[in-house]
């Protein structure tokens, strides 16, 4: 039997009432928006940052291009997962047939540095860089994502070198 989507319109209104989650939520796309503003003005030769892409509150995230990563057509998503309220860090490809074959690729060389994708679907490697940020300190959080994004870079960038 098909669900009704009226069925969930009364909580959705509820929850609306209350005023948290459009509050969080705005704060949040700010947030992000600005950190995606972070790294194109602090590393404009360095990367290619992409549209922020909102999401339907199961994730929202943009893309990072690095030099060391492009002739690879692969490219970092930098991820918050809404349903578990943590950053993330995903490497991906330029297309799905990219993204299977540097997943084998991976795979077969026993690579441990961060865990794989269980499936190459929506991403070869998936990272958690921070489980339960602190939206109180937002400049201590963007260095920690700073911070955990380069380091990313460098160790995948390095199993090309």
């Amino acid at each position: 039997m098909k669900e009704s989507l009226n069925q969930h319109f009364p909580q959705y209104k509820a929850q609306m009432a209350l005023g948290h989650v459009p509050k969080a939520y705005k704060a949040l796309m700010e947030y992000l928006m600005g950190l995606r503003n972070h790294f194109i003005n602090q590393y404009p030769g360095e990367f290619i940052v992409g549209n922020f892409y909102q999401g339907y509150m199961d994730m929202s995230y943009f893309p990072i291009t690095p030099k060391s990563l492009k002739s690879q057509k692969l490219k970092i998503g930098l991820v918050f997962n809404h349903e578990k309220l943590r950053f993330e860090i995903w490497l991906v490809g330029q297309n799905k047939q990219i993204q299977k074959n540097y997943w084998e690729v991976f795979q077969n060389n026993n690579w441990n540095k961060y865990p794989l994708s269980p499936t190459p679907k929506e991403s070869i490697i998936e990272h958690i860089l921070v489980e339960n940020p602190n939206f109180s300190d937002l400049d201590t959080l963007t260095q920690t994502l700073e911070k955990g994004t380069l380091q990313f870079i460098q160790d995948v960038s390095g199993a090309f070198a």
